[in-house]
């Protein structure tokens, strides 16, 4: 099996309130020879990973303006589903601002598509 095989089974859960970021980072990871599913806010990831058990990463943004923010949706994540790694994204905090838990990466907005992706496969690998 291929490595870009492997990746195509993987499934990332893109997680960002903002249609048109959520629709690129979207295109970003199908592109890259992942399957994306996608999330308006975190109740709505959350209700998708109740329903889904073939998720292996979450891609947030940290910035939602409804209920739960990135940053709680990662320590959800990792308290229910503790296999899923996650990536958390933000044009408004720095990575030494917020506590992540283990196992999460995170990337400052506007993130480079190229080290979203290396997250990804190096999560994968």
């Amino acid at each position: 099996m291929t490595t870009d095989e492997t990746h195509t089974r993987l499934i990332v859960l893109v997680v960002e309130d903002e249609p048109l970021l959520r629709m690129t980072a979207v295109d970003m990871v199908e592109e890259a020879g992942f399957t994306a599913l996608e999330a308006a806010d975190a109740t709505e990831a959350i209700r998708i990973l109740e329903s889904r058990f073939d998720i292996r990463i979450v891609f947030t943004d940290i910035d939602m303006p409804r209920g739960i923010d990135g940053i709680r949706l990662a320590a959800v994540i990792r308290h229910r589903w503790p296999p899923i790694d996650i990536i958390v994204t933000s044009g408004h905090v720095d990575a030494g601002e917020v506590d992540l838990p283990a196992r999460c990466k995170f990337l400052p907005k506007p993130y480079d598509e190229r080290l979203v992706i290396a997250a990804m496969r190096s999560f994968a690998a």
